[in-house]
């Protein structure tokens, strides 16, 4: 089954859109090819855990203050702990199934769905493919959305500082999505997940600037109000019902364990880096760093926001105007979450578009359109290689997303549900089981019982979270309109 399955690993990747000249070295990799044929991959601990840290702490990050305030001081941290160490731990169940066979000379898997093709096999890799490519699509449209959000409470909080806060500045989400939209276009046609190790960098650089002023606003309002706000047991009963408030923790949940979740581009990610040592132990080190780091960026962010707002933490802690003044530093952090957007939306793009081109180079090895790169010198920029099917194949996914979010712009809620489908499936139960085929963990043994366990948990709080997400959305198409957000 293995080699059966490295075998047909190795013909796929044969008519690899980017590499259209691959010149197939010696079995043991040379200088400038690894074992495999390709070019010689570069990434290290640092570029990993800047793909990671540009991918988990999106704008997620400002949710995390009405999660807490949903779940109280007790609950609230205690999940979000939970769900660094649950991450964590599946995560490193993943990377170890980035080689078939042998940890440092099995064949390799370039992408999530190879490595459920040589664990699993069968009906798993058309559901964990469906699973996966829903979920970076969603998540495109999900970014989309934000960014527009903080570019009007850019907008509007310089209005309401002309007008002395009398004008109620109602603004049109739309031309701000069309700008988004023709930025992503342009960086799109980046080729290759390689080559984008700078604008993961600049976008985790950025992710640290705007949660940074989100804590700082946190920390001076506590200090404003002279006391720190909330309960034990979250928002109380009487602000809402209880049954608003089942729903509220539910999606909270939610939030807390999508905040997180990085899974669906991990080995992708680690396709990216240089051996040796194992891309496994680089891997290991690099989700130690990063979830550590946004561990505590989460709890720091999430408990002073609470402790700032209390029950009435905003849904965005950054755009929902918790914070009026100053306004400058407001507007400095919606700009740094734009910027970190556009690079987020091409860490979770690119496997996607990798995917499509791969699926099409083996369908039609023939076609000129797909397959045939035209060497252009850009100015500043040095050679280029265009490929037709590429650019209008990638043009067209971003006109789609940034359509939908006009249509949908309260898609943070149907995010929230796609996550609610991802999670479970993609961080947990696909590592678990790939891992257990992998080892060989016997069936009923301990350790088969304690990952089986940890599954079910998984299992359970994402149903909670689905049903939660459920509920938003069905309030919000009470009050809908398409094509009509204006904040």
């Amino acid at each position: 089954m293995g080699d059966d399955a490295a075998t047909k690993n190795q013909q796929l990747h044969h008519h690899q859109v980017f590499d259209i000249s691959v010149h197939v070295p010696p079995q043991g990799g040379s200088k400038c090819f690894d074992e495999d044929g390709r070019l010689k991959r570069t990434g290290t601990v640092w570029t990993s855990s800047a793909h990671i840290i540009t991918a988990v702490i999106g704008s997620g990050v400002l949710s995390l203050a009405w999660a807490t305030a949903q779940l109280g001081w007790v609950a609230g941290p205690s999940v979000m702990l939970l769900f660094s160490f649950v991450t964590y731990y599946t995560s490193t169940l993943l990377s170890a199934c980035y080689r078939s066979g042998d940890s440092v000379t099995g064949t390799r898997n370039y992408t999530y769905m190879d490595a459920v093709r040589s664990n699993l096999g069968g009906a798993k890799v058309k559901i964990c493919g469906y699973v996966q490519y829903l979920n970076l699509f969603g998540v495109s449209i999900g970014y989309t959305i934000a960014s527009s959000i903080s570019m009007m409470a850019i907008n509007r909080s310089n209005c309401f500082h002309k007008s002395g806060g009398k004008n109620p500045c109602r603004i049109n989400s739309n031309p701000y999505m069309i700008a988004f939209g023709v930025t992503e276009i342009i960086f799109s046609q980046i080729p290759d997940f390689d080559q984008l190790w700078w604008l993961s960098i600049v976008a985790a650089v950025m992710s640290f600037t705007y949660s940074t002023i989100g804590l700082g606003l946190g920390i001076a309002q506590v200090a404003e109000n002279g006391k720190i706000m909330g309960s034990m047991t979250g928002i109380s009963i009487g602000t809402v019902t209880a049954t608003e408030k089942m729903w509220r923790s539910f999606q909270a949940l939610g939030d807390i364990a999508f905040a997180y979740s990085y899974s669906l581009i991990l080995i992708e990610i680690q396709d990216t880096i240089r051996s040796p040592p194992s891309e496994s132990k680089t891997m290991k080190k690099a989700t130690q760093i990063s979830v550590a780091v946004t561990t505590l960026f989460y709890m720091l962010c999430g408990c002073m926001g609470y402790a700032a707002f209390g029950d009435l933490s905003p849904g965005n802690l950054l755009t929902g105007f918790g914070f009026y003044n100053p306004y400058w530093l407001l507007d400095i952090a919606n700009a740094a979450i734009v910027i970190h957007l556009v690079g987020a939306y091409q860490v979770y793009a690119q496997p996607l578009f990798a995917f499509v081109e791969k699926t099409a180079a083996q369908k039609f090895p023939d076609s000129e359109f797909i397959t045939k790169d035209i060497k252009h010198r850009i100015p500043g920029i040095g050679p280029y290689n265009l490929n037709l099917f590429r650019m209008i194949w990638r043009t067209a996914f971003v006109i789609i997303t940034t359509v939908i979010s006009m249509i949908l712009p309260f898609f943070n809620d149907v995010v929230g549900l796609l996550g609610a489908f991802g999670f479970w499936p993609l961080t947990v139960y696909f590592p678990v089981e790939m891992y257990i085929v992998q080892k060989r963990i016997p069936k009923w043994s301990t350790r088969w019982l304690c990952l089986q366990t940890l599954s079910v948990a998984c299992l359970i709080i994402t149903i909670a979270a689905a049903a939660g997400s459920i509920a938003g959305v069905v309030s919000d198409l009470k009050v809908y309109k398409p094509f009509t957000a204006s904040y």
